[in-house]
């Protein structure tokens, strides 16, 4: 147990990209949202802390993470429950912006070191939500764009399911395919209740 405690307080101390974000628009220091436990049912892999993210401590503590919520049929309770509900970033730091306060993308660096670990820890889950192009690529494998990844989720259903991110700026996205919310998000739920009463 305290080597498996220990994956989370080496992630939360790591500091491999602290030169690399001192050198970003915003010079921030690194800090690991690491938030997991062992048993967890389900485990969503995004792309990487956002500002708010950053400051608070709490994945998705942000508009995306109330759509994420939604998508998902999860209160704020379930979700932030860590025993139930694991999340894992691609890179666990804000990786910054730059100088036209644009997100800059997940170091690679992070998922080289830590994917494999955090899900070799996490043996108890039994759905996987893949958010974003940097998830779907890394666990799937895939060279396809998300449009064609997320459109294909019978093909991983119902251990995978991908999804765009939940953020405003695919709203425009969500409209062109109403198939998401019509066939994807109903099949989605009935598995997260379904792995969660099991």
């Amino acid at each position: 147990m305290s080597g498996k405690l220990s994956l989370v307080s080496r992630i939360r101390a790591c500091d491999l990209c602290a030169d690399r974000f001192a050198a970003t628009a915003t010079a921030h220091e690194p800090r690991p949202v690491a938030w997991f436990r062992p048993g967890a049912r389900i485990v969503v892999i995004g792309q990487a802390p956002g500002l708010r993210v950053h400051l608070s401590g709490r994945p998705f503590t942000d508009p995306s993470g109330d759509r994420l919520r939604d998508w998902l049929g999860l209160n704020e309770t379930t979700f932030y429950d860590r025993s139930r509900v694991a999340i894992v970033p691609m890179a666990f730091c804000f990786p910054g912006y730059n100088v036209a306060k644009a997100d800059l993308p997940p170091p690679p660096i992070c998922a080289r070191t830590w994917q494999q670990q955090v899900m070799e820890y996490l043996t108890g889950a039994a759905l996987t939500i893949l958010v974003g192009s940097y998830a779907q690529r890394w666990h799937l494998g895939v060279k396809t764009s998300v449009t064609d990844t997320v459109s294909d989720w019978r093909s991983h259903a119902p251990q995978t399911f991908p999804l765009p991110h939940p953020s405003w700026r695919n709203s425009g996205w969500l409209k062109k395919n109403p198939w998401f919310a019509t066939d994807l998000i109903p099949a989605l739920q009935t598995e997260v209740q379904k792995v969660l009463h099991d």
